[in-house]
């Protein structure tokens, strides 16, 4: 098949690591001819681009900044990029025929990319929905449903679903939220199509010399967080949590990330210099696969106030690593219900931090860590491998 994949993600090259290029290199793999378009934001300073290797082509648009700016440079942007999409379409794929286009939220601002597309080539369609937008803004309060965004984006969202053939939710959870939201859509048209990775083997790696590296502690309890530092993590929430472990000798936490509330945790650690708590900017691929081999156990944090189900791929490279997990989280999601039910970590309500301090002792035996690691790495490999996520696309088509 002739596949075009849309994606707000920077995709450089195939051989990156990610939910994206890993699913799109197990559809490389099994022959089919990949058409990648993804954005070049104007803060790189370069024009539109186009690549073919070896039948992998990758059209990178000139769009506005989309990642880490301001809401109202970053809704703007937004807005432009069906159009700026489709030029690019017009322009470098204006006689190539596509049987599949496979899209993700965020945004939902491809609706038209994808219309234009199923009407061109009477094309099939597949959402990787990975963002329920603009719910989730009302969530986090940037605007309220009478607003007359929240009515746009909400239209763009329902155009959205309609030229969807499929839809691929993260969980079950995230099924059922989209059925009951959007009646009109018909049930065998939904199905749980999680994020997914191809698994690499358990790094050997030398946790002493890591550990020294980044001046981590050598005989305490690590707790990583890695990832986005925005609003929906909830960042406030989680400075309060490590406000309230600093009496939690056995517990040492790492921060490493980037994000729009970065900044609460950086007058967090220069205010009260905690000697738990260690933050780092976000950190290249390798290295931040080395930080997490060394440390315990992963976090996850989401804001209380979701109404969504969000079920974050961060949680794909602690199971990779082998790693217990502690999900801290609203009560509409199902990542802590599947880490429980797995017997790879706990959960806790993120709106409370006692209860958070609470459950780390939890983590402190060696061995009870050791079999929850066990637990987390064979759930990916029966779950969440793109072998899986694949073949369930593939299945329709």
């Amino acid at each position: 098949m002739r596949i075009l994949f849309l994606t707000l993600g920077r995709f450089q090259h195939l051989e990156e690591r990610g939910i994206y290029t890993d699913l799109m290199r197990a559809f490389y793999q099994e022959g089919h001819e990949l058409y990648i378009v993804s954005p070049l934001e104007r803060k790189w300073q370069q024009p539109t681009t186009y690549t073919n290797e070896q039948g992998i082509h990758i059209l990178k648009v000139k769009t506005g900044n989309i990642r880490q700016v301001n809401l109202l440079e970053k809704g703007i942007s937004t807005l432009r990029i069906e159009r700026q999409f489709i030029k690019a379409i017009q322009q470098y794929f204006p006689h190539i025929p596509f049987d599949l286009v496979i899209y993700s939220t965020p945004p939902i601002t491809f609706e038209k990319v994808i219309q234009f597309i199923k009407q061109r080539d009477q094309a099939k369609a597949y959402l990787l929905l990975k963002d329920i937008f603009p719910q989730n803004a009302v969530d986090l309060q940037l605007f309220s449903k009478k607003s007359v965004l929240y009515k746009y984006f909400r239209h763009k969202e329902r155009r959205l679903y309609r030229n969807a053939d499929f839809i691929g939710a993260m969980s079950q959870a995230n099924v059922e939220y989209i059925l009951k939201e959007n009646p009109s859509i018909a049930a065998h048209r939904v199905e749980v199509c999680p994020n997914s990775i191809e698994p690499k083997p358990l790094p050997s790696i030398d946790v002493k010399k890591i550990r020294e590296k980044y001046n981590i502690p050598l005989h305490q309890t690590v707790f990583l967080y890695g990832g986005n530092l925005g609003k929906p993590q909830g960042i406030d929430f989680l400075v309060r949590c490590l406000q309230a472990s600093e009496q939690q000798e056995q517990a040492f936490f790492v921060i490493a990330g980037s994000g729009t509330e970065r900044e609460l945790l950086q007058q967090y650690v220069e205010k009260e210099k905690p000697q738990h708590v260690l933050l780092l900017d976000e950190l290249p691929v390798e290295e931040y696969d080395e930080l997490v081999a060394c440390c315990d156990v992963g976090l996850i944090f989401l804001d209380y106030r979701s109404t969504i189900p969000n079920f974050p791929s961060r949680l794909l490279s602690y199971m990779q690593a082998g790693k217990p997990v502690l999900a801290v989280t609203d009560r509409q999601t199902d990542i802590g219900q599947v880490i429980v039910e797995g017997q790879f970590g706990m959960w806790c309500e993120s709106r409370d931090a006692v209860q958070f301090q609470e459950r780390l002792p939890d983590f402190y035996d060696e061995a009870a860590r050791q079999q929850m690691g066990e637990n987390a790495r064979r759930y990916l490999e029966d779950h969440y491998t793109v072998r899986h996520t694949y073949e369930r696309i593939m299945s329709h088509f």
